[in-house]
């Protein structure tokens, strides 16, 4: 059997549904994995109680036939959308120590459907860029650098960008720009804007 925490959406609501696994069981598996990865500084709030009880929830109506859509299954929430009675901060020390008193539609929707919340996920302050580094918190660690190697590593830098043109000095014609190979931000901000 595929480990828990390697089936897609789609399969592991089709085992929740055959009962292969409850929703308790599921969710054990991936509180675990969300344990053994902090050190990548993904989850800013772990909700491991609430996500249990959610779980439980779900394997009563599961075992009733009365299964939602989204009914036992896993889910992070960025820490952009308030849930109620759990700290959000969107990434940010101005927002240190804030637990709304309601819910987000995004997550209240989410829940209404039977999902179960893991915790929350790390993010650039006030969703304030793409790479993940400017997190109050600090930045989320890439799974994929490799031992030892300290240089930086946006998870979500594309492969290639797109080239800068300019006008060259004999006509009208635009040559590009070649893009900066260093792997330093501030280079990269600097080629790129």
């Amino acid at each position: 059997m595929t480990a828990l925490t390697e089936l897609t959406l789609a399969a592991a609501r089709d085992g929740l549904r055959r009962k292969e696994f409850s929703a308790t069981e599921l969710t054990q598996a991936h509180l675990a994995a969300v344990a053994a990865a902090r050190p990548l500084n993904a989850f800013l709030v772990e909700t491991p109680e609430r996500a249990l009880a959610m779980a439980a929830r779900s394997d009563a109506r599961l075992g009733r036939g009365e299964g939602r859509d989204l009914d036992g299954l896993p889910v992070a929430i960025k820490d952009l959308f308030c849930t109620e009675g759990v700290a959000t901060t969107a990434g940010s020390r101005i927002l240190e120590g804030f637990v709304p008193p309601y819910e987000s539609t995004v997550t209240a929707r989410l829940w209404q459907a039977g999902a179960v919340m893991l915790g929350k996920t790390n993010m650039d302050e006030f969703a304030m860029g793409s790479s993940n580094i400017t997190s109050a918190r600090g930045p989320v660690e890439s799974p994929w650098r490799r031992r030892g190697d300290n240089r930086w590593c946006p998870a979500a830098r594309p492969a290639a960008r797109p080239r800068r043109w300019r006008r060259g000095p004999r006509s009208r014609r635009r040559a590009p720009i070649p893009a900066a190979r260093s792997a330093s931000p501030r280079a990269f901000a600097a080629s790129s804007g």
